[in-house]
């Protein structure tokens, strides 16, 4: 598994720092992990520093100032292409994905070229969320399939495993998209393009430590791209390369 990653984007996470370390590593003991820190007040990156320097498998990027979610990503996928990984993999740095579902999500890449980890594939999967927010994540969804058409049960969610071949071909200069709107843009372009998508079951858990990052202009970003993309994909509802696959489901 020494080619394969996740990429952690972090700001004021030093109290998951730890677990979420033992965690993952419990789990995926050769799995490498990229942090990418903006600047966190809290001290999160010394943190880490710290981690990687004690660690091979640990690696931190530092970035100057809070960019948002999607730029964090965008160059943490410029690092990984930059060396020798095959599975890019992401995931939050506040344990709400478990790090038990990774070699999961990276096994559903083997017959694949990106994985998704479904909240909602075959039942629901959230625990200690209100219903308010269920809903808005559920209603989410259905929005972004009615006008995408892309068939995919959680095509908002942020716990993913590419192929690098993916990542390589979307042009992720040119990703517009910054808070969580980013995991429906980078689906929505792998998919129109004609990768193999596929979905794995996980079970997402509210975080316990720390402040969540959701906010309402984040959820006004994501209500725009999603018209964004309709828009400049012309209201094409399927990937443009008929030839591959549209999307499979992975059970179990």
């Amino acid at each position: 598994m020494g080619n394969r990653i996740v990429i952690i984007p972090t700001y004021n996470e030093k109290d998951n720092i730890h677990i979420l370390l033992t965690a993952i590593f419990e789990h995926n003991p050769d799995l490498h992990i990229l942090f990418v820190d903006d600047n966190s007040p809290d001290g999160t990156g010394y943190l880490l520093d710290t981690k990687a320097s004690e660690d091979e498998r640990i690696h931190v990027l530092h970035r100057t100032h809070k960019q948002g979610l999607g730029r964090a990503y965008i160059a943490g996928f410029g690092w990984a292409l930059e060396r020798d990984y095959e599975r890019i993999c992401e995931m939050d740095a506040d344990m709400s994905h478990n790090p038990a579902d990774l070699p999961a999500l990276i096994g559903a890449t083997d017959e694949a070229d990106l994985a998704l980890g479904s909240r909602y594939l075959d039942g629901i999967r959230v625990i200690n969320w209100p219903l308010h927010r269920l809903m808005l994540s559920k209603g989410a969804s259905y929005y972004v399939r009615g006008l995408t058409g892309m068939p995919f049960t959680d095509p908002t969610g942020g716990f993913k495993c590419f192929r690098r071949e993916v990542l390589e071909n979307l042009d992720l200069e040119t990703i517009t998209s910054n808070g969580y709107s980013f995991q429906i843009e980078m689906t929505h372009r792998a998919w129109r393009r004609g990768f193999k998508v596929v979905e794995t079951p996980i079970t997402f858990i509210e975080r316990e430590i720390g402040v969540s990052k959701m906010s309402s202009d984040i959820v006004t970003e994501a209500l725009f791209i999603v018209w964004q993309l309709v828009f400049r994909n012309h209201f094409r509802r399927k990937p443009a390369n008929d030839h591959h696959p549209e999307s499979v489901q992975r059970e179990g």
